[in-house]
């Protein structure tokens, strides 16, 4: 047996498989791969300065009857306000909490909708304290079956009757 084997077997804890691979080649390898990674940074970032610069001297002289352009590749705040609608959205958090922001406040607030016919907008939890005194408009039935006005409905819940003729179980 070789004297490797022997190393293993006698449960050697400094003892490993020398034939595995080398940390050396690891490391060479890894070194090689952050040189290809910056060679082939600077080759990309050469030949966009090469194309940027290419375009810049070979742009086709401008008309003097034309007023000269900003560059259009980067975009102000003016520049948004001045595009056309639609408009994409700048910011779609900040102007989302705007909006719910607007909507809460429209909610929670006294307001006119119409103050020729007398219609005004109240808040949520005052129009619920509304209905729950008043209770929801109803139609009454004439005897033939059809309906009649709009009234308010009763505030006040009604208990419901046993049947006539039949006693109420006692725990039911």
């Amino acid at each position: 047996m070789s004297e490797d084997i022997k190393n293993l077997q006698t449960n050697d804890p400094g003892a490993y498989e020398h034939e595995d691979l080398s940390p050396r080649g690891v490391i060479y390898f890894m070194i090689g791969l952050a040189v290809v990674v910056a060679v082939i940074y600077l080759i990309v970032f050469g030949m966009y300065h090469f194309l940027d610069t290419y375009e810049k001297a070979h742009q086709p002289a401008m008309s003097p009857m034309v007023t000269p352009q900003t560059d259009t590749r980067t975009v102000t705040r003016e520049d948004t306000q001045v595009f056309p609608q639609p408009r994409l959205e700048e910011s779609e958090r900040a102007q989302l909490g705007q909006f719910i922001e607007n909507q809460d406040r429209k909610l929670a607030t006294y307001d006119w909708v119409d103050k020729d016919r007398g219609i005004v907008q109240i808040p949520c939890d005052r129009a619920m304290d509304l209905i729950a005194e008043r209770g929801l408009p109803v139609r009454k039935e004439d005897s033939k079956g059809s309906t009649g006005a709009e009234t308010s409905a009763p505030s006040k819940k009604q208990s419901p009757k046993a049947p006539a003729g039949k006693a109420a179980a006692p725990g039911n």
